[in-house]
């Protein structure tokens, strides 16, 4: 037996979940205690609650943010889109991952894309001084340097604690030659769209479930790419916890699932001695796989919380994969962290 394949005989003991179906998915919206589709074939959701309103925004299908607002969640697919800011005469390609956030009264929208080589993809940020974000003009407030080196950067997002506002992103510690890997990355920032500190790595692919890259059936990228990538930090009722969640091993395998860090949120959050790295992975039930790319966001109920995520979905046996975006309810347990196994 090869190495590999022992390999994936040993994570299959550990993780048998990732053949199952998604025999469990909820195809209604008249619940979201389990998994409810939302969009078939789609990626990188991310949603933030504001004055009784979600503002939702995914991956484009084409060089351009889209927004969407409603009132509940789980009305998302009735929603009508609309553009909001696109690069015009900017030579931009690729881009991934956008987030909405809200900072000191204005909006937000974070996002990575590069100039036609991915190689070369970089961090963005574009704001709007709006009461509604639906409104108003997006302006460009440039790239985010947080390297001087290589500044490389996958899937940014924000880290908010009341007191500092951190950017935590995906990036590579040094250009790639024979492999890739992909580790997560802190910075402080002076303001929304300026870095005044050094990055510090608080993650990179050490178990064996962050570094898988060749799937189940034997297709593989063209070279080895370790991944912990697209991570999502939120800060727990009494803010005195900090669960930081982010996905590990290839999006293209069946192995794609989260990791989670936990930090306190008055330590010093730029020491990654600060930061405890759970050895195993976070489950997202009902029998979905090749979980990944969290937000989690503020439910109605004071009690729970709306939970957006990724996995792998066929309807039918017969049809192939997509990557698709589920909604589902979660909670916070009274160590301040985030509970994603329901319990009856």
């Amino acid at each position: 037996m090869t190495r590999q394949l022992i390999l994936y005989s040993s994570f299959f003991l550990l993780f048998p979940f990732c053949l199952s179906s998604c025999h469990h998915v909820n195809s209604s919206s008249s619940t979201t205690d389990q998994s409810l589709l939302l969009f078939q074939g789609r990626e990188y959701p991310h949603a933030i609650a504001y004055n009784d309103t979600y503002y939702y925004t995914m991956q484009p299908t084409e060089n351009k943010i889209i927004l969407y607002a409603v009132k509940d969640l789980r009305d998302l697919r009735q929603a009508t889109p609309k553009v909001v800011w696109t690069p015009d005469s900017l030579s931009l390609h690729h881009f991934w991952a956008p987030e909405i956030h809200r900072i000191n009264n204005n909006w937000y929208i974070y996002f990575e894309a590069d100039d036609g080589n991915t190689d070369n993809h970089q961090l963005y940020v574009i704001e709007n001084t709006s009461a509604d974000p639906m409104n108003g003009d997006w302006t460009l407030k440039g790239v985010l340097h947080t390297n001087d080196e290589w500044n490389f950067g996958l899937h940014p997002t924000i880290l908010n604690t009341g007191a500092d506002l951190y950017l935590l992103w995906s990036g590579w510690p040094k250009r790639r030659v024979e492999h890739e890997t992909q580790c997560i990355y802190i910075a402080h920032l002076k303001n929304p769209w300026t870095v005044d500190s050094e990055r510090v790595m608080l993650s990179q692919p050490e178990y064996e479930w962050e570094r898988q890259w060749i799937d189940h059936d034997g297709s593989r990228s063209a070279y080895p790419i370790y991944v912990n990538e697209n991570p999502e930090a939120y800060l727990s009722p009494d803010h005195r916890h900090i669960c930081l969640c982010y996905s590990a091993s290839g999006i293209w395998t069946r192995f794609h699932i989260l990791g989670m860090l936990t930090a306190q949120a008055n330590a010093n959050l730029l020491d990654p001695t600060s930061w405890s790295k759970s050895p195993e992975p976070v489950i997202i039930e009902d029998g979905v796989y090749g979980t990944s790319n969290i937000c989690v966001v503020q439910h109605s109920s004071a009690d729970s919380l709306y939970l957006l995520y990724e996995a792998r979905y066929a309807p039918n046996p017969d049809e192939e994969e997509q990557r698709s975006i589920f909604l589902k309810t979660i909670s916070w347990d009274d160590n301040g962290h985030l509970v994603f196994k329901q319990t009856k």
